[in-house]
């Protein structure tokens, strides 16, 4: 079974070198990269229905960089040969999804700046413009604050998750961090007043 990430894992550096070729501004690229990682990881379960990965995955790149260049009429062209692919090789991967069984928590434990920014501009597609009317700031300055939002959930995930990575840099296995539940959350301080740390005086 073809999962989000053994996916992403393949084509990464190919859709690199392509955004590389093409977008105007180089030192963009890490960030429309990171911008195609965050579309396909809402994708969750439902990306192992699509047939073929490396095609969705160019189209979304390139879609990417066409918003970001504000053009309305005439597409990028995709690399030759991308409607005559084969049907990608199965694979046994013990990856199932890790923005399933990882995103939802660590969202919980950013800080509530790099939540909000992350929730609106990426699973929410807000326009980053509206993002920076929204929160009374500057363009460049929204734009700065969504990327160091996605930098540093990256890096949660990366520790967080435990992931390693095999020989050639693909993900290879991760530690679920399922959501916190609504009793570890809030711990019940009436029916444990004394017994649970949490409730004590003073506690954090």
């Amino acid at each position: 079974m073809n999962t989000l990430l053994s996916a992403w894992s393949r084509h990464e550096a190919e859709l690199r070198r392509w955004l590389m070729s093409r977008a105007p501004v180089k030192s963009e690229v890490d960030d429309l990269l990171q911008d195609v990682f965050l579309k396909t990881l809402k994708q969750g379960d439902r990306f192992d229905a699509i047939a073929q990965p490396r095609a969705w995955l160019f189209e979304i790149t390139r879609n990417t960089l066409t918003d970001r260049m504000r053009v309305s009429r005439d597409s990028l062209p995709l690399p030759e040969g991308l409607d005559e692919l084969p049907a990608p090789v199965e694979q046994t991967d013990p990856v199932d999804s890790l923005a399933q069984a990882c995103l939802p928590r660590v969202l919980s434990e950013l800080d509530p700046q790099d939540r909000e920014a992350i929730e609106l501009c990426d699973l929410q597609g807000m326009e980053q413009g509206d993002f920076a009317r929204l929160k009374n700031l500057s363009l460049s300055a929204a734009k700065s604050r969504v990327q160091r939002a996605r930098k540093r959930m990256r890096e949660r995930m990366t520790t967080a998750c435990q992931i390693s990575f095999d020989d050639v840099g693909r993900i290879d296995d991760f530690v679920p961090r399922p959501p916190l539940s609504a009793d570890v959350a809030a711990p019940n301080c009436e029916a444990q007043p004394g017994n649970n740390p949490a409730c004590r005086k003073g506690a954090p």
